[in-house]
């Protein structure tokens, strides 16, 4: 298995973390008879050879061992690195079929790029495919079950691949490696279209009766994905009752993870998996295939949510919170099918039901009925202790709050008055409204008492300014400045606090602090003078109205680049035509290599020239390239009412897009991209109701 091993300069290849000094003894490691220490390898390989699916030179000096390893029935574990080599092999293909070019001998490849890397891996396991024809038959079932994989992916005879398949589909006898089979017979109708008709006829024959439900569901997900015409008519009815009639059957001994507690990452990650992987994957894969077709998906997640099976809801709820992260769609059915899990006494449903709610805002309002009746029942969870960490806000309580829901305000009152405040309690204020009016004096007082000195200064401070700017309470202006003037030097995130507590004034002077404006002044001309000048421009604009005394510092950060030029061009902005001396350097800006300061300097020139020649093209580009620009933008064109015209279509196509903005970056996985995404909505609903201007 080893044979020139030793011949090869590792020392002058690398990996994630620099030499590859270390490499052989990793791949030693995956051939120990100790099964601790063969998973601690596989760490290895994962965490540094193949870290976060790159490839280095030493990756392809590995794949001749990989491959001899794999071969050796005295190998334990040999699923695993089967795996590796498919993930391996996978990187850098458009269409997943590695080519026959590009494998040579020289292994020190750091001059290459990235993608002849990768081209060069596909290449390197493709050229011992034959390894995976023996595998597909081998003794060991979780061996069998990983080579299907591999055999589609470096394979190069279609016509072989589809007969091996076949055959294995006939002889196999394990219902996990046969829905591994139809996952394969899946791929390869995807990749290799020329040659997909008998593979389809073979799923459509597995996913009907005599076969197992766990397989007929696996059947039935390859062809969602690739043959929606071979499907049943009543797919969701089907799919609900294989899914049922699985988990009747499931045996006691599958219902846990099943591995030793060895502390390797690949035991902690199999800890960390739902109870039914294979029954989560069954319904994800479903899910993915049916793509935009919601009416559909909505049917599923209900008969999922229903399930008499504990497990097969905690799997659904999960599933809706990646449905509701993606669509915009009237989710008030799902998401009150997952308010009834609150009552459920299995702890995990539970906890998986508050965490997707959590991040739900105002669309958990259909279950806000079970929030209040779980956090009426439970003050035990009214805040969360940490073994380690400050106490947070509990779960059911925070959800509730974020959904605007006005019974959350007695119960953080009582909390607010409770021996342990969580820091993080403030946050949830804004989404509370006017109802929320009642707890001002207390979020005062805890303002007020917060030691200045404390090493949790930001994580106290931040928000309860964030609350009381909220809540507009102009009687906490002498609290904020507080916080403003007495802020130490060294105080860790001091820059995230001092702009907190200014953009809590800013606030609390729109909200009608008038008659505080003698205190804020002085501080706020005060910090005009340092490197916080941009950050306070605009709220001293809007307190004084003086252009002459924000205008040359805000001019002068720009000219210099130094790092607020993003912040002192939307201080520009709000100057309006009084900003126009600033313009020359605003309208380089705009031209500037990084995209959010280009973004802020062309708003600000539309906003105070009416430049929309300069300033739209900037901000369609940006609108486009990263989706997070868009609110910012959508704020420009607010601001410019019915001279926004130029850039209209952009949002008269975002409020009737199916996805979420941040879906088409990839699908942030952030625990505000909903509220991000309502925020939005509702902004573009703005700008196209003020279009026409005022009546």
């Amino acid at each position: 298995m080893f044979t020139g091993i030793d011949e090869v300069d590792w020392a002058s290849l690398r990996h994630a973390y620099g030499s590859a000094e270390d490499v052989p003894a990793l791949l030693r490691g995956l051939a120990s008879a100790d099964r601790g220490e063969r998973e601690t390898a596989l760490d290895g390989m994962y965490g540094a050879v193949h870290h976060q699916g790159d490839v280095y030179d030493s990756t392809l000096a590995c794949v001749p061992f990989l491959l001899a390893l794999v071969a050796s029935a005295e190998v334990a574990d040999r699923a695993g690195i089967v795996e590796l080599l498919v993930s391996i092999g996978g990187e850098g293909r458009e269409d997943g079929v590695p080519g026959p070019e590009g494998f040579q001998d020289g292994l020190s490849a750091r001059a290459a790029g990235d993608g002849d890397l990768c081209a060069r891996a596909a290449v390197g396991v493709r050229a011992g495919a034959e390894v995976f024809v023996r595998l597909a038959g081998d003794a060991d079932p979780s061996v069998r079950r990983a080579a299907p994989a591999a055999l589609v992916g470096f394979l190069d005879e279609p016509a072989r691949v589809l007969g091996l398949l076949r055959e294995r589909c006939a002889l196999e006898r394990d219902d996990r490696v046969l829905q591994a089979l139809a996952e394969s017979l899946g791929l390869f109708v995807r990749r290799r279209p020329g040659h997909a008709a008998e593979a389809l006829e073979l799923l459509t024959t597995l996913s009907a009766e005599p076969y197992a439900p766990g397989l007929r569901l696996a059947a039935l997900g390859q062809l969602v994905a690739c043959a929606p015409d071979h499907l049943p008519a009543d797919l969701v009815p089907v799919a609900v009752g294989l899914l049922r009639e699985r988990s009747a059957r499931r045996s006691a001994g599958r219902d846990g993870v099943g591995c030793p507690h060895s502390d390797t990452l690949a035991n902690r990650l199999r800890r960390l998996r739902p109870s039914d992987e294979e029954g989560s994957q069954l319904l994800r894969t479903l899910h993915r295939g049916l793509g935009d077709r919601l009416d559909l998906r909505k049917a599923l997640l209900r008969g999922q949510l229903t399930s008499p099976d504990v497990v097969d809801r905690c799997n659904a709820v999960w599933m809706a919170a990646g449905l509701f992260r993606e669509w915009r769609a009237d989710w008030a059915e799902p998401v009150s099918l997952i308010g009834a899990q609150l009552g459920v006494e299995e702890g995990r449903l539970r906890e998986a039901a508050v965490s997707v709610l959590e991040d739900l805002y105002t669309l958990a309002a259909p279950a806000a009925d079970d929030l209040a009746a779980l956090v009426a029942s439970r003050p035990d969870l009214w805040v969360r202790r940490w073994e380690r960490g400050a106490p947070t806000l509990g779960g059911p309580l925070k959800a509730l709050a974020r959904s605007g829901d006005r019974r959350a305000v007695p119960v953080l009152s009582e909390v607010l008055d409770g021996p342990v405040v969580p820091d993080d309690l403030g946050y949830v204020i804004g989404r509370l409204g006017r109802s929320a009016a009642p707890l001002a004096p207390a979020l005062r007082r805890q303002l007020g008492e917060t030691p200045l000195d404390y090493p949790g200064l930001f994580e106290r401070a931040v928000p309860l300014l964030s609350a009381v700017a909220a809540l507009g309470d102009a009687e906490a202006v002498p609290e904020v400045l507080r916080v403003l003037r007495g802020v130490p030097a060294g105080a860790r995130l001091r820059d995230a606090v001092v702009e907190s507590a200014v953009r809590a004034l800013d606030a609390l002077g729109k909200q009608g602090a008038g008659a505080h404006a003698p205190e804020v002044i002085p501080v706020l001309r005060q910090l005009l003078g340092t490197e916080y000048a941009a950050v306070v421009a605009g709220p001293l604009w809007s307190v004084e109205g003086e252009a002459s005394a924000v205008l040359p510092v805000l001019t002068a950060e720009l000219a210099e680049g130094q790092p607020r030029r993003r912040a002192a061009a939307g201080a520009l902005a709000r100057l309006g035509p009084a900003a126009a001396p600033a313009l020359a350097e605003l309208r380089r800006t705009a031209r500037a290599e990084d995209l959010w300061e280009r973004v802020a300097a062309a708003c600000a020139v539309w906003r105070i020239s009416g430049d929309a020649d300069l300033s739209a093209p900037v901000l369609r580009a940006a609108w486009t390239q990263n989706p997070y620009t868009r609110r910012t933008i959508t704020s420009c064109l607010a601001a410019l009412g019915p001279a926004g015209a130029p850039l209209h279509d952009l949002v008269r196509a975002e409020v009737t897009a199916r996805r979420r903005h941040l879906a088409l970056q990839g699908g942030s996985r952030g625990s505000q991209d909903v509220l991000d995404d309502q925020r939005l909505v509702q902004a573009c609903g703005e700008v196209l109701a003020g279009a026409s201007g005022p009546e």
